[in-house]
């Protein structure tokens, strides 16, 4: 059995929503205290509601934007100021609109890293006081297959901004380990969240094709993992990558998947 995280304080980033939304839950059902980030009031009232009641834990939201260092800064001091401190981080938030290479403008670059890798740094540093005061501090960064392990037309600079989280991982999980402080990723396949629905029946099913589970995953398969590098009992645990893909990266061609 893994140790409750009744007490401690977690923030999850992008939490209004999605992948995010399901880390925030899986949290809040442990008993922790959930601060969520988002950027639409009404998304975040709704879930603050779910999270309530779910564990022993409070809830609470925080509209920002965490490619602004300010902004992240004032995220951390809203959890310190509600909850007495953080414990867990979970850098989340990150954007994937598409584009392909030959159209990319410098602002479709500039937005996707400003998001995603700027984001998750501002994050982490933002919290880095209050995560050294907890002794037992917890980075959780959501990262992806689409980067570090696949490719996808139309997602270059998602890709590298996504393999670049994982740098970033290694290295801070070095820095902060005198601290007792660990830093690991979660890199999730396809997964079904909220706007999956509006791309069709069939590209849900062309995409569980590719999976040899042959179903999406659920937002709460992110939450879980999440919640183990939350624990005590993952506390030699840091500068690690976990896939939770349904077997998504293993065949080697359609041959392989044809072959079951």
């Amino acid at each position: 059995m893994f140790t409750s995280l009744e007490g401690r304080s977690a923030i999850v980033t992008g939490g209004t929503k999605g992948i995010g939304k399901g880390i925030a839950r899986v949290l809040a059902k442990a008993g922790a205290n959930v601060l969520i980030t988002g950027r639409n009031e009404q998304d975040a009232e709704r879930t603050v509601v779910e999270l309530v009641g779910l564990g022993s834990g409070r809830a609470a939201s925080f509209m920002g934007d965490v490619s602004v260092r300010s902004s992240c800064e004032g995220m951390a001091q809203a959890a310190i100021d509600g909850f007495g401190g953080i414990d867990i981080v979970c850098a989340n938030a990150g954007i994937f609109p598409a584009a392909h290479l030959a159209g990319m403008s410098e602002s479709d670059i500039d937005l996707m890293l400003d998001t995603n890798v700027k984001g998750t740094i501002f994050t982490v540093q933002a919290c880095l006081p209050a995560l050294i005061a907890s002794g037992r501090g917890r980075v959780i960064l959501t990262s992806s297959i689409t980067g570090p392990i696949t490719g996808s037309p139309g997602w270059s600079h998602y890709g590298a901004s996504k393999a670049a989280q994982l740098g970033f991982m290694r290295t801070a999980a070095i820095e902060l380990a005198p601290h007792g402080i660990t830093v690991n990723a979660v890199l999730p396949g396809n997964i079904a969240t909220e706007g999956l629905a509006d791309l069709g029946e069939e590209y849900r099913r062309s995409m569980e094709m590719s999976i040899p589970q042959r179903r999406l995953g659920e937002v709460e398969d992110i939450g879980y993992a999440a919640l183990f590098f939350a624990t005590d009992q993952a506390s030699y645990v840091t500068g690690q990558a976990l896939v939770v893909d349904g077997g998504q990266v293993l065949p080697e061609s359609l041959a392989a998947l044809d072959e079951m």
